[in-house]
């Protein structure tokens, strides 16, 4: 600062005068419209400067920095003197000539015009301001929304008649694309849900009208004729008890699958040995096997306990079992075996049968498939048995694999997550079963899927 400079250079025995002159040469502070005042301590008035030539402030009002005998401040302060919008600061000094109080000001008229022209300029923008913003904001906002807008619209045009379309995806790689590949994934998976519904009630109005054709027929031959013997009589109507019992067949096969679908599992679920219910349900099938010249072989069955209904895992012995004594071929074998591993439970349904083609097998699953159509329908089979399995399956969390050969037989193995590896049984409720390749019970028999479909 120049005016601690002046009294800095100032020797002990320079007057006030030559001070206030220095002064008035270096900062002439009336032409640059500042306020200086120098005062020696305790109370002796150095200078004073005069009024400023803006006339912005009148220093001759302005108060003296302290009563006379008053303690000298030690500290720069700042204080402002509101009714002359004078800014004033005080600063002690120490010099070889004594100690002094410098006080120097600056009208702050200048920046109070300013910052009033500012609050002016803000009063006049901000509603500008808040206007663009809000203009701003509802075009942003209705340019993010558009895409929702589309995919909206595009939902509710859809229908079950066109499921095959799909919501318009923007590639912004936000929350909002995400959402869109996951409703048309899961589209895609409705589309295949739906379209199974419609085959497999396609699949059931032409399994049903087969057996009531032929009770038609049989029923109107009867009432046509006027003289029948009670042989063809008894005939006719074995036949329609024929059909009938077909019929019955096959809506309990549909009512199993329907309970299945919809996850009903009323019984109570109990720790089950496979061994003995295998051993137990081949000796209740033993006439059927010996009636067609086949073995069971139950050699290979050991102690493997699961966790499920047993009169559904009871259905998928049966099924399976029965399955590969329809297929196998007089003098054949059926093996039955059971095992544990660290991680599953197995139950392996083998035979020495006519096996299944290779282009077949990934549809043994499917709800009426056949690979003999004529054959199936000759032992009285819908198409649904190994459907049946698959869904008791998939609700005891299991997964069933399958292999055949031609002319060697076929093996279906059903693997149970044993509970210790698999969590809980309720984990396992919501696992799809799904099929792949198997290995033989022996060297000496392949074991493979066989193509045939069971109720």
């Amino acid at each position: 600062m120049q005016v601690e400079q002046i009294l800095s250079e100032a020797s002990a025995d320079t007057t006030n005068s030559a001070i206030a002159r220095e002064i008035e040469i270096r900062i002439a502070p009336e032409f640059n419209n500042r306020f200086v005042r120098v005062t020696r301590v305790p109370a002796v008035s150095v200078y004073r400067s005069g009024p400023p030539a803006d006339r912005s402030f009148d220093p001759s009002v302005v108060h003296d920095p302290q009563p006379t005998g008053g303690a000298q401040p030690s500290i720069p302060t700042t204080a402002m003197v509101t009714d002359q919008h004078l800014m004033i600061r005080t600063t002690p000094v120490s010099t070889a000539s004594g100690k002094y109080l410098v006080e120097l000001g600056v009208s702050t008229e200048s920046l109070d015009t300013a910052l009033d022209r500012l609050v002016d300029l803000l009063a006049l923008l901000l509603p500008i301001l808040i206007v663009c913003a809000a203009g701003g904001g509802y075009w942003l906002v209705r340019g993010a929304l558009r895409p929702v807008d589309r995919l909206s619209r595009t939902a509710e045009q859809m229908s079950l008649q066109n499921l095959t379309q799909r919501l318009p995806v923007v590639r912004s790689g936000d929350a909002l694309e995400r959402l869109a590949i996951s409703l048309n994934n899961m589209l895609g998976r409705l589309f295949d849900s739906v379209q199974t519904s419609r085959r497999f009630l396609a699949d059931a109005s032409h399994e049903l009208r087969t057996p009531l054709t032929v009770i038609k027929g049989e029923l109107q031959e009867l009432a046509h004729e006027s003289h029948v013997t009670k042989d063809e009589l008894q005939e006719r109507v074995g036949s329609v008890l024929e059909e009938v019992a077909r019929l019955e067949h096959l809506v309990s096969g549909l009512l199993v699958l329907s309970r299945l679908d919809a996850g009903e599992t009323h019984a109570k679920w109990v720790e089950v040995d496979l061994a003995e219910l295998a051993s137990s349900t081949a000796e209740q099938m033993h006439l059927i096997a010996e009636d067609r010249g086949i073995e069971i072989d139950l050699s290979a069955l050991s102690k493997a306990t699961v966790h499920g209904d047993r009169a559904r895992l009871k259905q998928i012995v049966v099924n399976l079992l029965d399955n590969a004594i329809r297929f196998t071929k007089r003098g054949g074998t059926v093996f039955l075996r059971t095992a544990v591993d660290p991680k599953n439970t197995v139950l392996e349904v083998s035979d020495t049968g006519i096996g299944i083609p290779p282009e077949s097998i990934s549809r043994v699953f499917e709800r009426f498939f056949r690979v003999d159509e004529a054959r199936s329908r000759e032992d009285g089979g819908a198409g649904l048995g190994l459907s049946i399995v698959k869904s008791i399956c998939t609700v005891h969390g299991a997964e069933i694999e399958v292999e055949s050969r031609l002319q060697a037989g076929s093996c279906f193995r059903v693997r149970f997550p044993r509970r210790s590896s698999a969590g809980s049984v309720a984990d396992a409720l919501g696992r799809t079963a799904s099929a792949g390749p198997a290995k033989p019970v022996n060297s000496s028999m392949p074991i493979e899927v066989s193509p045939q479909v069971l109720d």
